[in-house]
Parts: C-alpha cells; structure tokens; sequence
C-alpha cells in the first residue's frame, strides 16, 4: 500500500458524480479533484485562445496542458475551480464549452498530458477523483472504486434543473439529446472510453437521495477498510 489513499467515481454525465465526490471528501478530509473540470478548463482556454477544436491543432493545445494550474477550493459548501488566480467556475459551464469538451477530451495527447498531472496529484495526498476513466485508466489501483449510473431521462432532468438554477435557459428535451451525444462520443473514443472498471462498485443512483448515496459509499468504505484496505 502507499502513503496515500484514493477514492475514485466514474460515471456519465448527470448521476450526481461532482455531488456526491464532494460530499465524501468533505466528510474524509481528502483533497478533490473534479478530472472533468480540467478538461473543461482547457476546452475554455483554447476556445478563448481561437484554437481548432480538432487533432490538427493538439500540440497548441498541448501548450494549455503542459501549463495547466488547475485548483479546488471550498468557499464554505460551495466548491471553486481556478486556474491559476483566475476563477473559471462558471465560465467552464458554459453551453460552448459543454458542447465542445467531448470533443478535446478524446484527444490522445490532450489526455495523456492531464492523465499525467492528475497521477501526479494523487501520488501527493488522498484524494477524492472523479470523471469517466479514473477506475481504468487514471488510478488504476486506487484503494476503492465506484461507478454511478442512472437512467438518461433521470440525468437530463437533474441536469436540467441544475442548468435552470444557475439561469440557463434551456429545454428538457435538448439537455437529453445533448447528454446522449456525450454519452456515445465517450463511450466510443478510442482513447480511454468510458467504462466501468471490473473491480469497482457500481451505484444506480436514479431512486437514490444524495445523502443516501453518500451514507452508502462511506459504509462500502469502511467495510472495505475492514476488509484490509488502506486505513482513512
């Protein structure tokens, strides 16, 4: 076992993965890492930079990576993404950049370099991680793994209502058409495709509250412990 320990979600879109990763690191004390957030950060940076979002353009996409200093912090309950001293919190969640960060993300040599920077965060304190290849591709022995899933018509409704709250308009109809796009550009990307690692724990979390999702990882937690993992 290493020093550190790791608690890793994988899931699409729309399960309460950002939610409910954390709320299990607040409750751990441990560090979270939003892997989503970075590819999103760098999607914003080349988009503000007028860089091609195709394979053409990777190396001047892999200046951005190479550069990147992306951190989380909590103010309070509410978590903020910086890159550098600049909050990007809500620029990444833009409709441009959620429509176009599939399309960086399945970039080789774009995920290879925050793959990298991501290992190397994890190999420095305990982390919570989250994203779509944390459990194969990321950490591949992190100390405890867990794959959340729900119906699509659950997902574009919670992200619907999310969307709604932070004055996006937007219908119902298009945030589902929207993550099924996702969905299969993820599912299909050659390079590290989303997938649910065989050891990991899989959650439905369609009829689940977030409070229960989270009683019931840190149980699974513990009982793992129990069962010789590494201690928390």
């Amino acid at each position: 076992m290493g020093d550190t320990v790791s608690v890793v979600f994988d899931g699409p879109a729309g399960v309460g993965k950002s939610t409910i990763s954390k709320a299990v690191a607040r409750q751990l004390g441990f560090t979270y890492v939003d892997t989503g957030a970075m590819y999103r950060g760098v999607t914003l940076l080349a988009l503000e930079q007028g860089i091609p979002i195709d394979s053409a353009h990777q190396q001047e996409m892999m200046a951005i990576t190479d550069t990147a200093d992306f951190s989380f912090i909590f103010a309070g309950e509410e978590l903020r993404i910086f890159h550098g001293l600049r909050d990007i919190t809500e620029a990444i969640r833009s409709q441009e950049v959620t429509g176009t960060v599939s399309y960086v993300a399945a970039l080789p040599q774009i995920r290879q370099g925050l793959t990298s920077l991501q290992q190397q965060m994890a190999s420095s304190r305990n982390v919570v991680m989250e994203g779509r290849d944390i459990g194969t591709v990321v950490l591949p022995n992190a100390d405890y793994k867990f794959f959340l899933s729900a119906s699509p018509e659950v997902r574009a409704r919670r992200r619907y209502k999310e969307l709604l709250s932070k004055g996006i308009a937007i219908d119902q109809a298009t945030v589902l058409a929207d993550m099924q796009k996702r969905d299969q550009l993820d599912s299909s990307r050659e390079y590290a495709p989303l997938c649910k690692a065989k050891d990991a724990i899989e959650i439905d979390t369609s009829g689940l509250e977030i409070e229960e999702i989270v009683k019931l990882v840190l149980a699974q937690i513990k009982g793992l412990c129990q069962e010789g993992r590494n201690e928390l």
